[in-house]
């Protein structure tokens, strides 16, 4: 689906207080951007927000990067932001970049646990390296998390799910903690589950929704 560009994305973006704009002078300064030395939880592709503000809302010592690549949808976030419900929040940051670049922002053992909801399948073989749950993703979350940090990713589609547990199956350096077909029904899994959009509306729909939870080695 093509997005509608914005023309005042780019503005608000520049001006907004919780963006970090100079992400070349934030590799190893998140302590100091937050103020604090509390682990930090990095969400890939955090579309409008709601999973990564909610998330801040509810652990409170915690600080929240998310990433989003397209400034439209980054625009919508900060919006949601803005709104009475989240204007407080402190330990939230946002960054309008390509994951492909998360190496050159974030030092190892910065990130503390990395959060994939709903990401592109990218459906065609040829794309399989643009999947966020390919090797080639897998080495670069290694970068960035220490030994013992987390990735958990949910989707409705199975297909991608299938093809993120073997990866990271055969990841070396990886291990696979827990999964699921069937979030919902997962009394364990979901236990203080929090939904993005997308969530909220597959299951709504009756889609199961996948989760699965890895470590870094």
């Amino acid at each position: 689906m093509r997005l509608r560009n914005i023309p005042r994305a780019d503005g608000v973006i520049k001006s907004h207080p919780m963006v970090v704009q100079d992400t070349q002078k934030s590799r190893g300064n998140w302590k100091n951007i937050f103020g604090n030395d509390r682990p930090v939880y990095l969400e890939i592709g955090m579309g409008k927000g709601r999973f990564l503000m909610n998330m801040a809302k509810e652990h409170p010592l915690v600080n929240f990067v998310g990433i989003e690549r397209y400034s439209s949808v980054l625009l919508r976030a900060l919006e949601k932001y803005d709104t009475e419900e989240y204007k407080d929040l402190q330990n939230i940051r946002f960054l309008c970049m390509d994951a492909t670049e998360i190496e050159n922002v974030f030092n190892q053992g910065e990130i503390r646990k990395i959060y994939l909801n709903f990401s592109d399948p990218w459906p065609k073989a040829r794309h399989a390296r643009r999947r966020l749950t390919s090797g080639t993703f897998l080495d670069r979350y290694a970068k960035i998390l220490p030994p013992g940090g987390n990735l958990e990713f949910k989707t409705d589609n199975t297909e991608l799910f299938r093809f993120s547990l073997e990866e990271i199956r055969e990841k070396e350096g990886w291990r696979l903690d827990k999964y699921t077909y069937d979030l919902h029904r997962n009394d364990e899994m979901n236990q203080g589950n929090i939904m993005t959009e997308y969530e909220e509306k597959f299951s709504s729909l009756g889609n199961p929704i996948n989760k699965l939870i890895a470590t870094r080695l």
